[in-house]
């Protein structure tokens, strides 16, 4: 795998660049709990616990990363069926928040001949997020967070607090946007809180989708433009089976994406997500180092990413398989 640069690296390399042991680190992702129902051909065919940052916590859980799920689950059934699954994948759940008289919150998922989904959801809790105790991530820890939930009223603002509380203590945040057609109405009501949400990020994940929804772009280096001056770290663009755009911190380059034809692109971003986490605590990086990672731990940690990514969209499961952490750990 071959990375292009396409500017004259100047790598400066910060005092502390000592690995972090993976012992001492956490990731907490923070989102939206669903049960997806997947069609094919109008026809059910699976149905797996669901939301963008579950699927991320899933699959580090899998991958044997220490993982908490931030997020509120309601008290029927689908919700002990949810809560049971990620026991069972190694995903913590000290800080989700249990609801009575909620219903959990149904997205039935339509896959089209290119293996995409077209949603309809079905809500069903009402309750508030962070009701709860929440953790307090350290110098160490990553963050993860995204999707139109960190938007919604009633979420955001508690989020944005936490978000800070970890930004001070030196924490690793990733944002990924996940903004999607349905919710084009509301962007102008919305838009300062994803610029917040970008400003405060140390990595933004995006896809071509995202962007050209927010802010009109179908162009890697556009969308970085618009988050540059926002104290925005990295961009991370993708774009389906094309090259992905690494930009920000002292180089910009592109990665290659081999060729699949997947089953399913459900939860695919949100996996490649984990595979960059992944990388990070395998290779001891911390948010102090991230602008100044050169091109060939950019191009490591890619692969890392792409890698998940696919692997998810060979399957209808929302997370990597058991098979390809036995071959990670060859």
């Amino acid at each position: 795998m071959k990375s292009i640069t396409n500017y004259e690296l100047q790598i400066t390399i910060p005092d502390s660049t000592s690995p972090i042991s993976p012992a001492c680190r956490t990731v907490f992702c923070i989102g939206e709990t669903v049960l997806d129902i997947i069609f094919n051909d109008d026809h059910p065919v699976a149905s797996k616990p669901g939301g963008s940052m579950l699927n991320t916590a899933v699959s580090l859980g899998r991958a044997g990363i220490h993982v908490e799920f931030i997020s509120d689950i309601a008290n029927d059934r689908p919700g002990e069926l949810i809560i049971r699954f990620l026991e069972e994948n190694l995903t913590g759940t000290s800080y989700i928040t249990r609801y009575s008289g909620e219903k959990t919150t149904i997205a039935l998922a339509f896959l089209d001949n290119q293996g995409d989904a077209d949603y309809s959801f079905y809500t069903g809790s009402t309750k508030e997020m962070f009701a709860g105790t929440l953790p307090v991530p350290t110098k160490n820890d990553i963050v993860v967070f995204g999707s139109f939930f960190s938007l919604t009223d009633g979420v955001h603002e508690k989020l944005q607090t936490f978000l800070n509380l970890s930004n001070q203590n030196g924490a690793l945040i990733l944002y990924d946007p996940n903004f999607r057609r349905p919710h084009l109405n509301e962007l102008s009501r919305v838009m300062p809180r994803i610029l917040e949400n970008i400003s405060i990020a140390t990595i933004i994940r995006g896809s071509d989708e995202d962007f050209l929804y927010i802010f009109a772009t179908k162009d890697p280096w556009g969308a970085y433009t618009k988050i540059r001056n926002r104290d925005a770290k990295v961009l991370i663009y993708t774009r389906s089976n094309e090259d992905v755009s690494i930009m920000g911190g002292n180089q910009r380059s592109s990665v290659p994406v081999p060729k699949i034809d997947p089953m399913s692109t459900i939860g695919a971003g949100d996996a490649f997500n984990a595979g960059m986490i992944y990388s990070f605590i395998k290779m001891g990086i911390g948010r102090e180092q991230i602008p100044f990672l050169p091109v060939n731990e950019w191009e490591k940690i890619t692969g890392y990413a792409i890698r998940f990514s696919q692997n998810v969209c060979m399957s209808l499961d929302n997370y990597i398989s058991h098979d390809l952490i036995i071959s990670l750990e060859k």
